[in-house]
């Protein structure tokens, strides 16, 4: 199996507490960190600046993770790029050793510990990374979006782009209207048949005869 090439050695530290040396190193990740609008890419290359302190119940790993996010603009669809630059922070202890938070944690949460004089920091740099990700990445703050209408930039559309489009909820009423108008034409229609029907029966024997 391959190591994680976040994994990072402890065995210079010591377990003396209060010593405490610092790692530069740059990582690859082999999982994408983030979502379907914006992350970092499995492959893009992760600098951590890490500091290890040896404290009594294990190692307390402080530090800050570089990478560079990229996703779409949620306006306009435009690429985005985003320099990332978190904080990380992680407590690994030594196995058998009693977590000072253990009573706080939950039963399906788990430790990080310190395995074989070294530490992965894997799953503490992606939540880091993860949850710094802007929720609604945009090109620019002032981004106008997409006309809904076209789908043309708005900062590319001349300044009197529009479209002439009544409200749909008038569509409805309008088809109402003619409906109506319709049939009043056709009750109109009957009515002057009907009129002209009971004007015929009404001509006399004498009126007849004369004809």
């Amino acid at each position: 199996m391959t190591e994680s090439p976040f994994v990072v050695s402890t065995r210079e530290l010591g377990r003396q507490p209060g010593s405490s040396h610092t790692v530069e190193l740059s990582v690859t990740s082999t999982n994408d960190m983030g979502n379907e609008v914006i992350g970092v890419p499995a492959g893009r290359p992760i600098d951590l600046d890490l500091r290890l302190e040896a404290v009594m119940e294990g190692v307390l790993v402080t530090g800050v993770a570089r990478a560079e996010a990229s996703g779409e603009c949620v306006r306009c669809l435009r690429p985005v790029a985003a320099d990332v630059a978190v904080d990380a922070t992680e407590l690994f202890v030594y196995p058998g050793e009693r977590h000072p938070e253990a009573d706080d944690l939950g039963a399906d949460e788990t430790l990080p510990e310190v395995r074989a004089d070294a530490i992965d920091m894997e799953s503490t740099v992606i939540d880091a990374v993860v949850t710094s990700l802007p929720l609604r990445p945009l090109c620019d703050p002032g981004c106008p979006g997409l006309c809904p209408e076209c789908g043309i930039h708005l900062d590319e559309a001349e300044p009197d782009h529009g479209h002439d489009r009544t409200d749909p909820r008038w569509d409805a009423l309008a088809a109402l209207a003619g409906v109506l108008q319709q049939d009043e034409q056709s009750d109109s229609a009957a009515e002057a048949s009907e009129r002209r029907d009971s004007a015929g029966d009404g001509v006399s024997g004498d009126e007849v005869g004369r004809r």
